[in-house]
């Protein structure tokens, strides 16, 4: 009896012990025949005061654009001032990632929420990801977590956390 019901534990077991021991998103998922492509943008907000009104000024604006070839292009405006574009390719298994991680995640599925600000919140970053997958469109914008008392869901912050790593490899 004990060997019958320790059988289904063992099979368990051995499906669950490669899922834990590597949490990434298996590239698998990602069709050579998908279509993608993504805009990613990040705005530095700042609160100006007018006396009795206030308005918000971007004081940085950073756009990443990946078509689905690989091509990359990064452009930085600081101050109402454009800086020189940079431009690059992304590899093969780069974009297999960034594909299996939209596809396997179910972004494509997020609900598109309003995010306020809190009051007293002076400066923040607010973040914007536009994404094309095989025809169907998908616009999310959120504040930085400390801007808003509103949950930021993780699947989110996983992706923004991708693109910024790719904005990091091309700026080096």
């Amino acid at each position: 009896m004990i060997l019958i019901g320790a059988i289904p534990v063992v099979m368990a077991l051995l499906i669950v012990i490669p899922q834990i021991t590597k949490p990434e998103i298996p590239i698998t998922a990602a069709d050579s025949n998908d279509v993608i492509s993504i805009e990613y943008s990040t705005q530095h907000l700042k609160k100006i005061q007018f006396g009795v009104t206030d308005t918000i000024g971007a004081t940085k604006t950073e756009f990443l654009s990946i078509q689905n070839d690989g091509n990359v292009k990064y452009s930085v405006t600081i101050d109402g001032k454009p800086e020189p574009d940079i431009t690059d390719v992304l590899s093969k298994n780069t974009m297999k990632k960034l594909k299996a991680l939209i596809k396997e995640t179910g972004f494509m599925q997020i609900p598109r929420n309003s995010f306020t600000i809190k009051n007293d919140v002076s400066e923040y970053d607010k973040f914007g990801v536009k994404i094309t997958l095989n025809g169907i469109t998908s616009n999310v914008q959120w504040p930085e977590q400390n801007a808003t008392n509103e949950f930021i869901p993780p699947l989110i912050v996983h992706v923004k956390d991708e693109l910024d790593g790719i904005i990091s490899e091309i700026i080096e």
